[in-house]
This record gives structure tokens, C-alpha cells and sequence, in this order.
């Protein structure tokens, strides 16, 4: 029991930090607007109110291969709240279908491609990069870490569900 406690203290520990503890990233999550690769204009905008997984990756990431399923996973398990997963694509090898990819692997979510003005914006520096955004476009978790069984993942998605 007293073990338990340890590891839940040390996780809230973990979670209770702000974005600025966070690898110095702003509280607002920067707006964006973006292309798919079908041609239609994706922004942050588009999810105002809505708990977002901002998703980071390329098709030739082994790592965003084995995060997307935990990512699925959660958003499925939590789809009652409106939550979504945003991915944008950036550093790809020329003639990549990110959204073909998603499809493949047999994910919903949308792919904002050529990314790599967000990416910087948002300061990411590989793949996968993770941010958790809640209903008000605060950035409450960011996440470089492929480790799927994070415990961490599914408290920034408690947490970017809450309503206000």
C-alpha cells in the first residue's frame, strides 16, 4: 500500500507541473493553419473549445509508429469528450503520403503536411513530439517519449478534458 501511495505521489509530482516548467513552452498553444494532403486547409483554429492531441511525426519514425496506437487508444477510450488527435508531419522524404500512412495503419485522425514552420513555432526538435492542449488551447503536457505505457499520457488526457 505504502508503495503505491509512492508512485501515485510521484506521478502527480509529475504531472503538476505548468507549461513554462516544461521545456519552456508557452501556456497558449501558437495558431497555425496548414495543408492535408488532399489540399484542404487544417488550423488549430478548427478545434477551439476541444481537447487536442497535438501530434508531431514522420511516416519514416519507428517511434510515431509505436506511439499512434496508444494515441488511438486513448482518444477512443475518452471519445465522449470530444477530444482529437491533430497530427502534422514535418522533415519527410520527398514523395511521402502522411495521410496515406495513417490510413494504412488504420487511424482516423487527420495530417497537416510540410510542417516544419509549426514544428518550429512549436520548437519541436524530433520525432515524435507530443503536446496535450485543453479545451482553452493551454499546452498542459508535452511529450518526446515514444513509451506507450507511459502513465503520464492518460493523465495530460484527464487533464485536457476537464471542463471549466
Amino acid at each position: 500500500m505504502k508503495t503505491a501511495l509512492s508512485i501515485f505521489i510521484i506521478l502527480i509530482s509529475l504531472f503538476t507541473f505548468n507549461a513554462q516548467a516544461n521545456d519552456d513552452i508557452s501556456a497558449k498553444a501558437p495558431t497555425w493553419i496548414l495543408l492535408t494532403q488532399a489540399g484542404t486547409s487544417i488550423s488549430l483554429a478548427d478545434y477551439q473549445g476541444k481537447p487536442v492531441i497535438l501530434h508531431f511525426w514522420a511516416t519514416w519514425c519507428p517511434y510515431c509508429k509505436k506511439l499512434q496506437p496508444k494515441l488511438v487508444e486513448l482518444t477512443e477510450k475518452y471519445k465522449n469528450t470530444g477530444i482529437e488527435i491533430v497530427a502534422i508531419s514535418f522533415s519527410e522524404d520527398e514523395g511521402a503520403k502522411p495521410q496515406d500512412s495513417i490510413t494504412q495503419r488504420g487511424y482516423q485522425f487527420i495530417t497537416g503536411v510540410e510542417g516544419e514552420k509549426v514544428a518550429k513555432l512549436y520548437d519541436v526538435k524530433g520525432t515524435p513530439t507530443t503536446f496535450f492542449i485543453n479545451r482553452s488551447g493551454q499546452v498542459v503536457f508535452k511529450s518526446t517519449s515514444s513509451n506507450s505505457t507511459d502513465p503520464r499520457l492518460e493523465l495530460a488526457i484527464k487533464e485536457i478534458i476537464k471542463k471549466k
